[in-house]
């Protein structure tokens, strides 16, 4: 019974998190901003009042494909929000260029995520064929090599969150300050980003349950083997 609402929390959560951005997203890219900036103008604006004005901004593919390249030094936005001019776009063109800040800050956080990406992606290779011959094989060991890795890959999205609140923050200081959006516009944007942020938590949430359950799987077949 408790495998069944574990699994049924670590499937819907994350689920359950997609549909609120996305319906969020959907409900706030059909209301267009006071000023009427499309997304493109709204990163360009607040890069060059940053000082950025080596930091491109170009159109990328797919849907809320956004982001913001570190090694190319570029604001990416999907098609919808970098030709629109909804509070939708606004808001998450903001947010990329919150992370394009943060790079030229070298904010703490962002730095140490950097570092950890060679460290995560491994972890998130390697554990689960650790984990599940270390299981099936009834080798502890090899278990604990693989909650190891695992516990690096986790590590890497507990340490996103700061990352991505703090851009959210300076996205909604820059486009209130800059005069991108009015002030009455200000609680639907964060709206757009607080659904944005939810992915990410409800991903963290799910990361930590699952090593949660892994390290009391790796404690039983100790006791086990005693």
């Amino acid at each position: 019974m408790y495998y069944l609402i574990y699994f049924a929390i670590i499937i819907i959560v994350p689920i359950w998190a997609q549909m609120k951005v996305k319906n969020t997203f959907a409900k706030y890219s059909r209301v267009p901003t006071s000023t009427y900036r499309r997304g493109a103008e709204v990163a360009r604006e607040i890069l060059n009042a940053n000082g950025l004005y080596h930091v491109g901004v170009e159109e990328g593919r797919g849907f809320l494909s956004d982001h913001y390249d570190p090694r190319g030094k570029t604001v990416r936005l999907s098609p919808e929000n970098f030709h629109g001019n909804s509070i939708a776009a606004a808001a998450i063109a903001a947010h990329e260029c919150g992370h394009a800040i943060q790079d030229a800050e070298s904010f703490t956080f962002l730095r140490f995520r950097h570092a950890l990406v060679p460290v995560a992606n491994l972890g998130s290779n390697a554990s689960w064929i650790l984990i599940m011959i270390g299981i099936f094989a009834h080798l502890s060991g090899l278990l604990l090599l693989g909650i190891i890795f695992m516990a690096a890959a986790v590590l890497f999205q507990i340490i996103t969150l700061p990352v991505e609140f703090n851009a959210s923050n300076r996205a909604m200081d820059q486009v209130v300050s800059l005069g991108l959006i009015a002030n009455r516009e200000e609680r639907e944007a964060k709206k757009v980003l607080n659904a944005a942020a939810l992915t990410y938590v409800a991903a963290a949430a799910v990361a930590v349950l699952e090593l949660l359950r892994l390290v009391l799987i790796f404690t039983g077949m100790n006791r086990s083997e005693d």
